[in-house]
């Protein structure tokens, strides 16, 4: 008789837990449809049990991958048989792992994952799901922390698997694999070993089979402490994430389409590298890198530069400067009556004016004589043997020479544009200096001033 009280007391805890959880958290709402992976083991089971149970509407997803022969099939039929049970539809596929995994050159497992949630998005967006509903459990969150250890993560390593991302939907994160165990048992639920877990060839399986147990010998407990620290580091990591975005606002700034940060913010600034490594990283520049930045300016090196897949970072005299790679070298032409020039992420009014101006100085903008000027005029990137006549000299200078004397950084020298006429003569070089020879003068009539907005 106890037996039974605790049985039951033991179902409407785990229930009743569930559905607390997927509601508190909006992870699944009865109004929708959900796709559920299901293998066959007792993660997936008893999820499928919880969501029936929940009155959620699902249907069941199973993968063949062919790799364990008959207990591959085995697998299956009981999936098929467990959906007749709870009266829900089923899918099944079937894959050719092996043969997927050596066109591709990849590991058998890498190959599932891939062929399992690759087919799995195709029937969600084919068939109208909701989302796709995982069985990860606490003990996976755990290894999961683990591994990315291992491999050497920072600290959004330990925030592990997200309860929603994209679309899948992982519900049963707060449960261990000893509660699903507890519950199965309770409630009679049938289940099916995979025989491969048992082996402890995959970095996974060595953790779950070897390390933990290893660990829980010495210490009962430490499942549960190694998820509080977790806890711990990952709302110090949020604290770290809000200061960055803070330092990042307050120290980036943004210039002709180039980033830079001055030198001097990183001094005796504590946690430098992850600082210039958070701002970097979305850049596509590693760890590594970064490293080697700071190197190069520790050492005082000049003009140093590093490239990523699209963008490179110049380590100048006072400032770090971060640009694409390979600038566009798209080219535009303003014609004589246009009224606007768009270059994406600059913009440009065109203003006709006659008689008497007040000149604008600002070098964003640029006031020039009209009637001077051959049209079509062409925007397009500087290049090597470009010269012209800066404003107030009698003499040519090469466009090259005229940045280096500037000091313009080597990834800002790439993105300057120049405005030439009709007969290839550079009148702007836009952002710095105007040509002499298309200045607005005590004698102009026609003034046609491009007005940075």
């Amino acid at each position: 008789m106890n037996d039974k009280i605790n049985q039951k007391w033991y179902f409407w805890f785990m229930l009743d837990q569930f559905i607390q959880h997927i509601r508190g958290k909006n992870l699944l709402d009865t109004s929708k449809r959900y796709l559920l992976a299901i293998s066959g083991g007792i993660d997936s089971v008893c999820l499928a049990v919880l969501l029936k149970r929940a009155q959620i509407d699902f249907t069941m997803a199973h993968c063949n991958f062919g790799l364990r022969g008959t207990e591959s099939d085995g697998d299956e039929k009981f999936v098929r048989d467990l959906a007749d049970e709870l009266e829900v539809p089923c899918i099944i596929k079937h894959f050719e792992t092996k043969k997927y995994a050596a066109s591709l050159g990849i590991s058998t497992q890498m190959a599932a994952r891939d062929l399992r949630y690759d087919w799995f998005e195709e029937v969600r967006i084919d068939q109208g799901f909701a989302g796709i509903v995982v069985a990860h459990h606490a003990d996976d969150q755990l290894e999961t922390i683990l591994l990315n250890l291992q491999r050497g993560t920072g600290i959004e390593g330990v925030y592990g698997m997200s309860e929603i991302r994209d679309h899948i939907i992982r519900p049963l994160l707060p449960f261990s694999r000893k509660d699903l165990e507890g519950y199965s048992a309770k409630e009679q639920i049938d289940w099916r070993e995979d025989s491969s877990n048992r082996e402890s060839d995959y970095k996974r399986n060595f953790l779950r089979n070897e390390v933990l147990p290893l660990m829980k010998s010495h210490d009962p407990l430490v499942e549960e402490k190694l998820h509080q620290s977790f806890d711990r580091l990952k709302d110090t990591g949020r604290a770290f994430f809000y200061l960055y975005d803070l330092w990042l606002k307050g120290h980036v700034k943004e210039e002709s389409e180039v980033l830079f940060l001055e030198k001097s913010v990183l001094e005796d600034v504590p946690g430098k590298k992850s600082l210039l490594y958070y701002w970097l990283r979305n850049y596509g520049f590693n760890a590594d890198q970064v490293d080697d930045m700071l190197g190069v300016i520790e050492a005082g090196e000049v003009g140093r530069k590093f490239e990523s897949r699209s963008y490179m970072v110049n380590i100048d005299r006072d400032y770090i400067y971060l640009g694409d790679l390979d600038p566009s070298k798209n080219e535009l032409y303003v014609e004589k009556n246009d009224f606007v020039i768009d270059l994406g992420k600059s913009v440009y009014d065109i203003l006709v004016l006659e008689g008497e101006v007040s000149l604008d100085k600002s070098p964003k903008n640029v006031m020039l004589d009209r009637r001077s000027l051959e049209f079509p005029l062409q925007i397009r990137n500087w290049k090597e043997g470009d010269r012209f006549r800066p404003l107030g000299m009698k003499k040519f200078k090469k466009i090259s020479d005229f940045l280096i004397d500037l000091k313009v950084p080597v990834i800002a020298k790439r993105e300057v544009k120049v405005l030439c006429d009709a007969n290839g003569e550079v009148v702007w070089v836009m952002g710095y200096r105007v040509d002499d020879r298309f200045k607005v003068s005590p004698a102009t009539k026609e003034v046609m001033y491009l007005k940075f907005k």
